[in-house]
């Protein structure tokens, strides 16, 4: 068994690992066992009472967190001429179609999320081996293939993410950074719980939520005290 660090010893005696916390505490909490040198992303981990490999309980959704999240997204917009100049205004990274079409298929990706109009997603098709597995084919579910790609750029950039569920039944989401202030991690929290809970399937009787974790990159998680949510 693997030593634990000086550090990890130290993050585990500020907190009962078998407590559980109000999101209030916990985002504290979270902040204060960070002992990384860098900037350190804050997650949430929600294990649901679903089925993933059933069609009618496969959650998935988008979210804007009202405090971004805190990371610089770098946008590729995949688009036609006419539609450049709107998203190069509205703060795309990369913008073009066929020239980064084949950037793509010799293996770049280099980019967080990817934008598209529904005309071009015919030649993003051949692409879904590449893309997919990354999670950046883009999807009209998550507003990444529309028209408007200005507001779809917009949005990724103040800090909409997507998420779904994984085979284990568990939804892992990026929130902020340890460096946001306690209220902006609980607001981003309380946000993307309140999202999960909307998108709970119709067929699911009982708990929802089975349990919620908050963590930073390195740190432990501190459980969070799901009563709020389980019964909604």
């Amino acid at each position: 068994m693997a030593k634990e660090s000086k550090k990890r010893k130290e993050a585990l005696n500020k907190f009962n690992q078998q407590e559980t916390y109000n999101l209030k505490d916990a985002s504290s909490l979270v902040k204060e066992i960070a002992t990384a040198s860098f900037d350190e992303s804050v997650e949430l981990a929600v294990r649901l009472n679903v089925d993933p490999r059933k069609a009618n309980q496969m959650v998935r959704g988008v979210v804007s967190l009202p405090h971004g999240t805190g990371k610089e997204t770098k946008v590729l917009a995949l688009v036609t001429p006419d539609k450049e100049e709107d998203a190069k205004n509205a703060g795309a990274d990369y913008v073009g179609l066929d020239d980064y079409i084949e950037k793509i298929k010799g293996g770049w990706t280099d980019v967080d999320v990817i934008v598209t109009m529904p005309s071009v997603m015919g030649k993003l098709g051949p692409l879904g081996r590449i893309l997919g597995p990354r999670g950046l084919m883009p999807n009209p579910k998550t507003g990444t293939v529309t028209m408007d790609i200005a507001k779809a750029v917009n949005d990724v950039k103040a800090g909409k993410i997507d998420f779904r569920v994984d085979k284990y039944g568990i939804v892992h989401a990026a929130i902020g950074k340890v460096s946001f202030q306690p209220e902006q991690i609980q607001g981003n929290a309380n946000e993307f719980l309140s999202t999960l809970m909307k998108l709970k399937p119709q067929v699911v009787k009982g708990s929802y939520i089975k349990s919620i974790n908050l963590s930073s990159t390195m740190s432990p998680s501190v459980r969070i005290d799901t009563k709020k949510f389980a019964q909604q």
